[in-house]
């Protein structure tokens, strides 16, 4: 862990390393969701929580390691992407490789977060891949497994450890990608299409995008009524009430240049950022005109790294962290555009006129 103010005044990284394997899924939570939280100064702060095939999760605050739980009998896969409950009372869900669905109480004490499993919920035959909490009722949990069956599930109809308490479910071809609440609505992408399901009757309402041969990544801007997904060499955007409409979802922007597959998407109101392991770049886009605004180098050329694509991204606002790795090494870059009055010059030669220029990106809070 880094302070990025601290770390390029020349501070020092924060390791933690209390996991003995592999690291799964990472997430932030807001501290006064948890029973850390002491004063109101401390409100505003977050807590990260990790994942890992050491058969752990751990809750990190202030880069120590303040709870340990402990449920699953294999590694744990992923973590729920919000906590679910309203209210003060908050739940962690995770899922494993062993195909079960843990709920965590982050109001318990005790280093080794003693009571805090609060339910083992059974229904997955194959390893829990993907988990998503709804919008329209904090207390569902969707989950999918590798072989894209979807559960849902009521968290609050019982605590009971070997209970079950799924209120829905379905199936969809191919294998899971990503999948996004939405008040009511779930957006799946699986295989080469995304589908959309209503939670309460879990019927599929509709099919909003179509990318063959298959697809990579997948994200959502709903208040744009915007989808974006990334193919092999190009990502497409799709308008959600266009294809509703369509017989045939079609896409309205052709995001192309990329090397090999974009595995990586960010989309917010002003920009959309794509990456993949294939490229050495990650590229930013209007997210109104699907105009390429900037191109952004992932590693070092000079210290011999040219091979080596994005593998991992995240985008706040107008800073950008990617991470790249390579036979020998590894390299983190972080940019922070928060300043920026223009962009290198877009001329390909010192003969040509310097075209249109852009910022990254604007400098709204988003």
């Amino acid at each position: 862990m880094m302070k990025t103010d601290s770390f390029l005044g020349g501070g020092s990284l924060v390791r933690m390393s209390d996991h003995n394997a592999r690291i799964t899924c990472m997430r932030l939570f807001p501290l006064n969701e948890t029973s850390l939280v002491r004063s109101e100064i401390q409100r505003e702060e977050n807590v990260l929580v990790t994942s890992s095939c050491d058969h752990s999760i751990r809750l990190w605050w202030k880069g120590a390691c303040h709870r340990c739980f402990r449920g699953h009998n294999g590694a744990v896969s992923t973590l729920s992407d919000k906590l679910l409950g309203a209210g003060g009372v908050k739940v962690l869900a995770s899922g494993g490789e062993d195909g079960t669905v843990c709920l965590w109480s982050l109001s318990s004490s005790g280093k080794r977060g003693q009571q805090a499993l609060k339910a083992t919920l059974y229904g997955h035959q194959k390893p829990v891949s993907l988990m998503s909490v709804a919008g329209h009722k904090p207390s569902l949990l969707v989950t999918m497994s590798r072989d894209s069956k979807v559960r849902v599930w009521d968290t609050n109809t019982s605590s009971a450890v070997r209970s079950s308490c799924c209120v829905g479910k379905t199936s969809l071809p191919g294998a899971p990608v990503d999948m996004k609440c939405d008040e009511a609505l779930l957006y799946i992408a699986a295989g080469s299409s995304v589908v959309v399901v209503d939670l309460r009757t879990m019927r599929k309402v509709n099919t909003v995008a179509i990318c063959q041969p298959k697809l990579y990544s997948f994200a959502i801007m709903r208040s744009k009524s915007l989808i974006c997904t990334g193919g092999f060499g190009k990502a497409l955007l799709w308008d959600i009430k266009r294809s509703q409409e369509a017989s045939k979802p079609k896409a309205v922007t052709e995001l192309d240049g990329h090397m090999g597959s974009v595995s990586l998407l960010h989309m917010d109101p002003y920009k959309i950022v794509t990456g993949g392991l294939g490229d050495n770049f990650v590229n930013a886009w209007e997210i109104d005109t699907g105009k390429q605004t900037n191109s952004l180098l992932c590693n070092r050329p000079e210290l011999g790294n040219t091979n080596i694509g994005c593998s991992a991204m995240a985008v706040n606002a107008c800073r950008i962290a990617t991470a790249s790795y390579g036979e020998s090494q590894g390299l983190v870059s972080f940019r922070d555009f928060s300043g920026a009055v223009r962009p290198t010059s877009s001329k390909c030669n010192d003969d040509e006129e310097e075209a249109d220029v852009w910022k990254f990106w604007g400098t709204q809070n988003i």
